[in-house]
């Protein structure tokens, strides 16, 4: 068994602490190549590139990182709500062809009704993914080097063709997730790896059958994965009084204020996520090593695996066991916590390595000379 590890790129910005603090970092493309460039090095599979009035633009961020990137794949947020299938495809075709192959798509129908429609998108819950699966037919049929005529509710298009096609076939694989029937639904018609919030298991694992199921009535076959957190340290205790000092800058009021924007969508998954702590800061580690704290003031992903390194290879084991084979991990700072959880957890996880050596002195000089005397074969 071997699974894939993504990494998160911070588009929005990052920090070292969540709330009100002087830590924050803006969101430049700079920084953005930093971290991508540590990814690909230190072996992480892919990295996710999120969607959002908040985010840089995924694509042109994705086509920034092509050059200076080698082997790491680029999960780029495919908004099916905001733009129209054939352009999409024809996006997706060549940045698959500029990245020799390294494109995979994250499907987003939406999440929040107030940032669609400032973006003027004035569509209900269910109407995104009636409109979401008329795209999707759309861009898969053309992406597969069809001539397309498609009349739907929502979409129509008349003699639609990709003329450039993308180098993975059929097309760069599909990602996507969401929590409600209509996104499970989605899901089964269309994805080819379906991603859940990082919720306990037994919850994960209910999803899980749900999707399978829906998948199977249509002849197909679905992958699994997780978003989560990670917070790493080489003892438990560290790690949990780090998890501590990352909310240790936030007040009641931004908690209250965060959870009733929050609560203002009509996301199934956001509303999952709040309810595992509603908003008390005293019930956040809501299953073994599974803490809630960054759902206290981030939407979407608000969970994260606490414990040494040991302990969370332990618990991303537990998720694997369940069907899972694909992990899109983040954590605070996202640059320092990817070498960190590499170090740590690598070689912990089927299909990872080691990303260091052994018998390294630093510190000047004489501690490099030092090592090489120490080194097999220095004396001759």
């Amino acid at each position: 068994m071997s699974l894939d590890i993504f990494w998160f790129l911070p588009t929005s910005g990052d920090t070292r602490y969540l709330g009100h603090s002087s830590s924050g970092r803006p969101a430049t493309n700079e920084y953005m190549r930093q971290i991508a460039v540590a990814a690909d090095q230190l072996g992480y599979d892919g990295l996710l590139i999120p969607t959002g009035s908040s985010c840089l633009d995924p694509w042109v961020t994705a086509a920034s990182l092509v050059p200076v990137t080698q082997r790491i794949k680029l999960l780029v947020a495919l908004r099916t709500s905001l733009g129209n299938p054939t352009a999409s495809a024809r996006q997706a075709a060549t940045l698959d062809q500029a990245s020799g192959g390294r494109l995979l798509l994250n499907v987003v129908p939406g999440g929040d009704s107030t940032e669609l429609e400032a973006d003027g998108v004035f569509l209900s819950h269910d109407e995104r993914y009636a409109a979401s699966d008329e795209f999707l037919t759309i861009w898969r049929r053309l992406l597969s080097g069809e001539t397309v005529d498609f009349v739907g509710k929502h979409l129509k298009v008349n003699g639609a063709q990709n003329f450039f096609p993308p180098v993975q076939k059929p097309y760069p694989p599909l990602y996507f997730g969401g929590s409600s029937a209509a996104a499970h639904d989605l899901a089964a018609k269309h994805v080819d790896a379906y991603l859940t919030w990082g919720e306990p298991p037994a919850a994960v694992a209910a999803k899980i059958a749900d999707v399978r199921e829906r998948a199977a009535r249509l002849g197909r076959t679905v992958r699994f994965g997780v978003r989560l957190h990670v917070i790493v340290r080489e003892t438990n205790e560290k790690a949990w009084a780090a998890a501590d000092e990352l909310i240790s800058h936030l007040d009641d009021a931004t908690i209250v204020a965060a959870q009733s924007n929050y609560a203002k969508m009509d996301s199934v998954g956001q509303q999952r996520m709040a309810a595992l702590h509603g908003g008390d800061r005293n019930k956040l580690e809501v299953a073994p090593n599974l803490w809630a704290g960054v759902g206290l003031v981030r939407g979407g992903a608000g969970t994260a695996l606490v414990g040494d390194p040991e302990t969370v290879a332990a618990r991303l084991l537990e998720y694997a066991a369940l069907g899972v084979d694909s992990f899109v991990l983040s954590g605070y700072p996202h640059l320092e916590e990817a070498y960190r959880f590499a170090e740590l957890v690598f070689p912990l996880l089927p299909g990872k390595g080691r990303v260091t050596v052994d018998g390294v002195l630093t510190g000047g000089a004489f501690d490099v000379r030092a090592g090489r005397e120490k080194a097999p074969g220095a004396a001759a």
